[in-house]
């Protein structure tokens, strides 16, 4: 039987994808398949969305529109073989850190790759991925990629020059935002509220502010300047932010993980 979506390696990016096609009846489960190495992660997949598993690579890459390789980099050289056998009409997909079209194209010729970088929110269905397109992609690969992470979240279109800078971004940001978080909820304790309550109060600020951003397509410093009233609290917070640097320290961790990024792909 051959499956429609093939899926090589199944960690938590694997996961969220899965949960989100099936969730939206993209797919069935009888229309995906996954390979993985180790007999109780197979078990998993099958007990817990009645897909269809497998320890042989190559019967995921026979699948006839989407072939998501989600594997380590480590792990690349290892599947190289199986893929081989990629119907030229799928469009193959690499969440790989650091491994450039050319290396795909190159490792497996006369097939259709797509780089995608999607972030960990994807597992709640809020996340964002940007796919970059390889030179043998037709406009039918293009939109099983789109669709297949439409799914859990929101896709972007990039030149692949601009993958290492999504992923200083919106890659390594899930992190950034963590420790801005814990931050801020510790100063709640300092001031004297519980850890529960500060927490509370953290999270949905954070959810709140992003939704406002979004939804009334505001810039940053305009709803910054709203909430800085003269002389008032937000305003005596702020230039404590000033003074610590904490504006180019963020700028400096997106320049310090984009050029780690480069080196991944050296």
């Amino acid at each position: 039987m051959t499956h429609r979506l093939g899926v090589i390696g199944g960690g938590a990016m694997a996961v969220a994808l899965i949960q989100g096609l099936l969730t939206k009846k993209i797919y069935t489960p009888a229309e995906i398949l996954v390979s993985h190495p180790r007999m109780e992660r197979r078990q998993f997949w099958a007990e817990t969305y009645g897909v269809g598993v497998s320890g042989d690579n190559q019967r995921a890459a026979e699948a006839t529109e989407v072939v998501l390789v989600a594997v380590k980099p480590q792990q690349w050289a290892q599947v190289v073989p199986d893929l081989q056998v990629v119907s030229p009409e799928a469009v193959c997909i690499s969440i790989l850190a650091g491994m450039p079209l050319r290396t795909l194209e190159a490792a497996v010729p006369g097939r259709a790759w797509v780089r995608a970088m999607p972030n960990t929110p994807v597992q709640v269905g809020a996340g964002i991925t940007a796919l970059a397109w390889g030179t043998q992609v037709n406009e039918q690969q293009r939109q099983w990629a789109m669709q297949l992470f439409a799914a859990v979240g929101q896709v972007v279109e990039v030149p692949e020059r601009y993958l290492n800078g999504v992923t200083a971004v919106a890659g390594s940001g899930p992190g950034y935002m963590a420790v801005l978080m814990e931050a801020l909820i510790d100063g709640g304790v300092l001031v004297g509220l519980p850890r529960g309550l500060a927490t509370q109060l953290v999270l949905q600020t954070v959810l709140g502010t992003a939704q406002l951003l979004q939804q009334q397509d505001l810039p940053p410093a305009t709803l910054k300047d709203r909430v800085m009233s003269p002389a008032g609290t937000t305003s005596a917070g702020l230039l404590c932010l000033e003074q610590q640097g904490v504006r180019g320290a963020l700028m400096q961790a997106v320049q310090s993980a984009y050029q780690r990024a480069q080196g991944l792909e050296g």
